[in-house]
């Protein structure tokens, strides 16, 4: 008898446990889904990644992987995830965009112009890189299987949105990388 309690417990708790292994039914509010963003960022390190998507982004079946269902506004949801890296002082972003983003018609997505414009306020004088959507996917996919990744999936219902967060050292640049591989060459 003890022995079945405990395995219908054990079931249960797997069955509510949050984290990568989240229920796909479940709807965070929006406090839910900043509580998880302020929970992550201290734990994530360079190699992690945070993505801003749109409604269509498909849930990833990576471990590694974890969706949350925001149900919020897109250009507000990347607001308060880079309000959130900027208190964090050991990583900083680099933002990847997709290349198919700039040739999106109005004819075709109505509204991506305006979208295209509140974007680019809002990066403000942050340099996005550009890939096509693919090789995006396959970069977070691969990512996946050893790093986690946090998809915030939004409410934008506008094609080739989703804004990539690729996570950096924040204390370390990449020139500073780049002279001390120069200088373990130079010392053999």
């Amino acid at each position: 008898m003890k022995r079945t309690f405990l395995l219908a417990a054990m079931s249960i708790a797997c069955l509510t446990t949050t984290g990568s292994s989240q229920p796909l039914l479940e709807k965070p509010t929006t406090r839910h889904w900043k509580a998880i963003l302020a929970d992550r960022v201290p734990a994530f390190g360079h190699r992690n990644w945070i993505v801003i998507a749109d409604s269509a982004y498909p849930a990833q079946t990576r471990t590694g992987i974890e969706t949350i269902v925001t149900n919020a506004d897109q250009l507000t949801v990347l607001k308060t995830v880079f309000s959130e890296l900027a208190k964090a002082k050991h990583i900083r972003p680099v933002i990847l965009l997709d290349a198919e983003l700039p040739v999106v018609s109005e004819k075709d997505a109505n509204g991506i112009g305006k979208y295209r414009d509140d974007l680019t306020k809002l990066l403000g004088d942050r340099k996005p890189q550009s890939l096509p959507h693919e090789q995006i996917i396959a970069k977070l996919d691969k990512t996946g299987e050893t790093f986690r990744v946090l998809v915030l999936k939004t409410d934008l219902t506008l094609p080739y949105t989703s804004v990539f967060l690729e996570l950096d050292c924040g204390y370390w640049s990449p020139e500073a990388e780049q002279r001390l591989r120069d200088a373990i060459k130079s010392s053999r």
